[in-house]
């Protein structure tokens, strides 16, 4: 900077001092406090806060004083809020009119002019019981916010960043992470984001986040979003002694009382090889049926019996399955375990909600186009096992297999 203070000290006027104006702006843009870019300027501290935030109106002054440096005009709505709305906000703050007046008179939402006064109040020396809104101050912060790119938060906190991937390598999802951040560093606000900062991280690979190959680690295995499609119609392919889900007791929509189970199969290449599913509907608990020979009814219905065979009693209440022609010996299930099987209409998958969720999660160890036969039944145990064991956000961030325990456990 090569501004020179004048030797004559003569007062001059406010619009007289054009040059310590131009440069005490520039060195507040700089970053300088108000009293040091005085100091530099030649210029009374006051001088520079009223240069910066005007003057209101007051005893012994017959008018206010506006900023000498103000924002030039903007025609039609903006994004984000300008410095008259701001100045609108601090002249209504101090009238005692409501937040959501003051929205309803700018045009905007409550949420935006109560985020922007929590965001850019301050408190007056330090003291947080004398607060203020001043809204050139405010307007400052939010134009030193707003340029872009900025590094992420991710990126930014190493710890964070490599908790998230291990986690990621484990197949937990972005949502369920974030969650168990919070429920584990309750305390570390650089330890929490939100699960959108994951996928974005993910996703613009621009930014150096995470590792692009994290991606597989995600349900759907796709290092891009892609616009949900109709899912394709089914049609029924057993209309003998099929009992209707709109018959199904009641005691089972509800998901109060455990042991109604919803069940399907995930199928392998060429349709030749499939893996059974069944999950409890109270608890999201998953049981996998092996089914190394094929999908023929008589092998799923083998591997039913001897399933549900070893569940207590109590958790034997009801199968819901689709119209799949593997359920075509339902009857001699029920007859040999004591279950009803009800199934669902035609094309209505989210009739087994969680059993359609289930199998996504499952296609993370069982891809699509991969022969399903050479998974061992230990391997199949071991996989529920581990999905038994991942907080669900549906059961308020519990695990199934501590849901079941709590749902079948007596009391007293």
């Amino acid at each position: 900077m090569d501004h020179q203070i004048r030797e004559d000290r003569k007062p001059q006027g406010r619009r007289k001092l054009a040059a310590e104006r131009s440069a005490y702006f520039q060195l507040v843009q700089q970053g300088y406090s108000n009293i040091e870019a005085c100091r530099l300027v030649g210029i009374n501290a006051r001088t520079g806060r009223v240069w910066r935030n005007g003057r209101h109106a007051h005893k012994g002054l017959s008018k206010a004083i506006p900023p000498a440096h103000r924002e030039s005009p903007s025609a039609g709505p903006s994004r984000y809020l300008r410095e008259s709305e701001r100045i609108h906000i601090a002249d209504r703050l101090r009238e005692r009119a409501s937040i959501r007046t003051i929205a309803a008179e700018l045009g905007r939402s409550p949420s935006t002019v109560s985020r922007e006064i929590r965001r850019n109040g301050m408190s007056l020396r330090g003291n947080a019981s004398r607060w203020s809104y001043r809204p050139h101050a405010a307007q400052s912060r939010a134009d030193a916010r707003r340029p872009r790119p900025k590094p992420g938060k991710i990126v930014r906190t190493p710890e964070l960043r490599n908790f998230i991937q291990q986690h990621l390598e484990r197949r937990w999802s972005p949502q369920q992470i974030c969650h168990f951040l919070r429920a584990r560093f309750p305390d570390r606000p650089e330890m929490h984001v939100v699960h959108e900062t994951v996928y974005q991280a993910l996703y613009v690979q621009g930014r150096g986040e995470l590792r692009r190959e994290l991606t597989r680690a995600l349900r759907t295995g796709r290092a891009m979003r892609r616009p949900h499609r109709q899912s394709s119609k089914r049609q029924p392919r057993m209309s003998k002694g099929m009992v209707m889900i709109s018959e199904r007791p009641a005691e089972a929509a509800d998901r109060a009382i455990p042991g109604h189970w919803e069940g399907d199969l995930i199928v392998g290449k060429t349709n030749k090889s499939a893996i059974g599913t069944l999950v409890e509907r109270s608890s999201r608990f998953v049981t996998l049926l092996h089914l190394p020979d094929g999908r023929h009814p008589t092998l799923v219905r083998d591997a039913l019996i001897q399933t549900v065979s070893a569940l207590p009693a109590h958790l034997r209440r009801s199968l819901t399955w689709d119209q799949g022609s593997e359920m075509h010996l339902h009857q001699e299930f029920s007859t040999a375990t004591g279950m009803p099987v009800y199934f669902c209409d035609p094309g209505s998958p989210w009739q087994r909600g969680s059993n359609e969720n289930t199998n996504g999660l499952l296609r993370q160890y069982f891809p699509k186009g991969t022969d399903l036969s050479v998974h061992t039944r230990e391997h199949l145990e071991a996989v529920a096992a581990e999905l038994n064991s991942r907080p669900r956000k549906t059961l308020g961030w519990e695990t199934p297999a501590a849901r079941l325990r709590e749902l079948t456990t007596p009391l007293g």
